[in-house]
């Protein structure tokens, strides 16, 4: 594998409130593989991953689980993999 293949790695801390809407911005920008959803104590409580092309009709069960999640928790850290960006070739 190529070092340009790599994932990229990126972090929020939010709220029970704020999950579903955090992932659905998540998705929206299009450059994610997978979303993984850790509690407080880091454990994983959700992990999805993420096609390109994904309608709505595909992430709907993805959205309903994540609003009962909100439900359940206080704070949690969304882990976003992120499809590496393609270098522009000359």
């Amino acid at each position: 594998m190529a070092d340009n293949d790599k994932s990229n790695w990126e972090s929020f801390k939010v709220t029970g409130d704020e999950i579903l809407t955090k992932v659905k911005e998540i998705i929206k920008e299009g450059n994610a593989r997978r979303i993984i959803i850790k509690n407080e104590e880091e454990e994983t409580i959700m992990e999805f991953p993420l096609t390109i092309g994904a309608i709505g009709a595909v992430l709907a069960p993805v959205f309903a689980a994540v609003g009962t999640l909100a439900a359940l928790v206080t704070n949690c850290t969304i882990l976003v993999e992120k499809r590496p960006e393609k270098e522009e070739k000359n």
